[in-house]
């Protein structure tokens, strides 16, 4: 078994981060197997073109792992695992979420610095 959203949140953020390293690329996508080319949230994250659709892809992937374990059988010797795995998702969802809210600060304080500029600087 394969952490697929894991996998799938790292292509997303290659393509979104300009990291064009092939080797990479393919070490994930063999990560995936079919997984790359099936539609859902996973695939999608693959192909996000922005943040704020890779986050809401990985959110919608989490979700999904969490209702697959939540059917799992109590004897089956995977439940361990996807049990761990929803820890770990749990908390790259909640770094993501951390490194969206700096992003969106940095943003709006650039346009708190420009102001200011302008204000001891006025524009002609």
């Amino acid at each position: 078994m394969a952490c697929h959203e894991i996998a799938a949140l790292r292509l997303g953020l290659m393509r979104l981060l300009g990291i064009n390293d092939e080797t990479l690329r393919q070490h994930e996508l063999s990560e995936l197997g079919e997984g790359a080319v099936q539609p859902g949230p996973v695939q999608s994250m693959c192909e996000a073109n922005d943040l704020k659709s890779l986050c809401s892809f990985y959110e919608a992937a989490v979700s999904a792992l969490e209702e697959r374990t939540a059917a799992t059988n109590p004897g089956d010797p995977k439940l361990p695992y996807l049990r761990s795995l929803i820890i770990l998702t749990k908390k790259i969802e909640l770094d993501l979420s951390n490194q969206l809210d700096a992003l969106t600060r940095l943003f709006n304080d650039l346009e708190q610095m420009h102001d200011f500029v302008h204000e001891i600087y006025p524009a002609d």
